[in-house]
This record gives C-alpha cells, sequence and structure tokens, in this order.
C-alpha cells in the first residue's frame, strides 16, 4: 500500500499498521475490523462506509482526514487527536474515547449515543443533527458548538459550557442541563421553551 492512491472493497481486518504515517490515500467499503492502528498518522486521507469494528486508533493523529459513513464500534479512540477532520454520517458507538483532542472538525449526522465524552473540549465543533441520546457530555466546553437539530433526549449536559452554541428548543427541553453555562439568548429561550413567560 501506498500514499495518493485508491482502495476499494478490501479487507484489511488484523492489518498491523501502528505508527505509520499515511497521506492523501482513499478507502472505499472497506473493512479495518480488529486492525492495529495505534499511533498511526493521516493526512488529508479519506475513508468512505468503511468498518473500523475493534479497530485499535489510540494515539493516532488526523489531519484533514475525512471518515464519511463509517462504523467506528468497540474501536479505541483513546489519546487520539482529530484536526481539520469531517466524519460526516459516521457511527461511533461503544467506543473508548477520552482523553480525546477534536478541533475544528464536522460532525454532522454523527451517531454518538451514549458516548462518554465527559470534560471533552467540543468548542466550536459542527454538530448539527448529531445523535446525542444519553450521551454523557458532563462539564464539556461546547462554547460556540453548532448542535441545530442534534437529539439530546437524557443527554447529561450538568455542568457543560454552552455559551454561544446554538441548541434547538427541543435539545433544552430534552437535554439534562443541571449547573450548565449558558449566555443570556440561551436563557431567555431556556426560559421559553418551557413555557415561561418573562415580562
Amino acid at each position: 500500500m501506498h500514499d495518493d492512491a485508491e482502495f476499494i472493497d478490501l479487507d484489511l481486518s488484523g492489518m498491523v499498521a501502528g505508527g505509520q504515517h499515511w497521506k492523501h490515500r482513499r478507502f472505499v467499503r472497506c473493512s479495518f475490523g480488529d486492525a492495529d492502528l495505534r499511533a498511526l498518522i493521516t493526512e488529508s486521507c479519506s475513508f468512505d462506509e468503511c468498518d473500523l469494528t475493534g479497530a485499535d486508533l489510540g494515539e493516532s493523529e488526523h489531519r484533514g482526514t475525512a471518515l464519511r459513513t463509517c462504523v467506528l464500534r468497540r474501536t479505541t479512540l483513546t489519546g487520539s487527536t482529530l484536526r481539520g477532520c469531517s466524519l460526516l454520517g459516521s457511527s461511533i458507538l461503544d467506543c473508548r474515547l477520552r482523553p480525546i483532542v477534536v478541533t475544528d472538525c464536522d460532525l454532522t449526522l454523527v451517531a454518538l449515543g451514549r458516548a462518554d465524552l465527559r470534560e471533552t473540549d467540543l468548542s466550536g465543533l459542527r454538530l448539527r443533527e448529531a445523535n446525542l441520546v444519553e450521551a454523557d457530555l458532563r462539564g464539556a466546553d461546547l462554547r460556540g458548538a453548532d448542535l441545530s437539530g442534534a437529539r439530546l433526549l437524557r443527554t447529561r449536559l450538568d455542568g457543560a459550557d454552552l455559551r454561544g452554541a446554538r441548541i434547538d428548543a427541543d435539545g433544552l427541553v430534552q437535554a439534562r442541563l443541571n449547573g450548565a453555562t449558558v449566555d443570556p439568548e440561551t436563557a431567555l429561550r431556556f426560559a421559553g421553551a418551557h413555557g415561561l413567560r418573562i415580562g
């Protein structure tokens, strides 16, 4: 395998590529089941409809990489860094995530139900229409994040910083917000969403 190449419908289960540096590689419908990708570095790579179930991506670093409509189930991402990446439409289920660094990334339509992202810096991220049902975001930094249309049923946002975040009225009703920090605009929307009239 080499850089600047495309790989389609490959079974790469169990591959060992830890510590490698990949550039401009494109994977389409490839399986990385239980692959050892620890400390992998990817730069401007793309993964479309790939399966990373059970893969170890701990301590990995990804810059400008896209994982679109991928399945990450029981995947280890502990200690990983994502900068300028897109995870559009991917499912991240039962994964080990903390600690993780996610900067300037697009998580639109991502499934993160029941994910543990306590105390994680998610500021400025695009989380439009993401599934965050029952996710644990206690103490998370969500300043300026776009949560428009996100599913926030029983999402734990206790103690989170939500200043400047975009959250729909439904989200303000369905999420748990004890001790969360909000700006005046969100406070007014929260009051309106709960039927309060401000005179």
